[in-house]
């Protein structure tokens, strides 16, 4: 939310669908959210468990863009920022784990430490719309706030559940 697109010139007002809450939904699904930059090690773990997963697996790689008007140079840079401010939260979700009494989400951020806007207004995509209007860009950044509050909220409770909240282990 807040940044200029294509189709959204005056600021996106609407958050992006997380597609890995909608694979997580089927509940047999490898499914993990990574950033190279952020957390190499988390990203490798990833890999290997989606490999082993006996069915399909998605990972969800953070990619910085050179449109986003950041360096190259910059890009780990940014990426450790969209994981600090809980733009983009590192996690897996391995459905093997529910066989095992074990809770198959695991969240491997720490919870946000700084504002999206410390991460947000480094990139062009977000600075053009503070240039052109600023108001409008303070209250969609104030939105955008929110929604990541509120994702993360969600990412934190999955995180705590109890194996059997989740979709049952069908392979059994």
């Amino acid at each position: 939310m807040g940044q200029v697109a294509k189709f959204a010139a005056g600021g996106k007002v609407v958050p992006q669908k997380d597609l890995s809450l909608q694979a997580i939904a089927y509940g047999s699904v490898y499914v993990a959210r990574i950033a190279l930059g952020a957390n190499p090690q988390q990203a490798l773990q990833a890999f290997r468990e989606a490999e082993a997963y006996p069915g399909p697996s998605l990972i969800l790689a953070y990619s910085h863009c050179v449109e986003h008007g950041i360096s190259m140079d910059e890009g780990l840079t940014q990426q450790k920022l969209a994981v600090k401010c809980g733009y983009w939260p590192l996690y897996r979700y391995n459905p093997s784990l529910h066989s095992t009494g074990r809770n198959p989400f695991m969240l491997d951020s720490l919870r946000p430490s700084i504002d999206m806007q410390e991460y947000a207004y480094r990139e062009n995509r977000y600075t053009i719309l503070r240039n052109r209007n600023p108001e409008e860009a303070k209250r969609l950044m104030s939105l955008a706030q929110q929604v990541v509050n509120q994702k993360w909220s969600v990412y934190e409770e999955m995180a705590t559940r109890d194996v059997h909240a989740f979709t049952p282990d069908t392979r059994n």
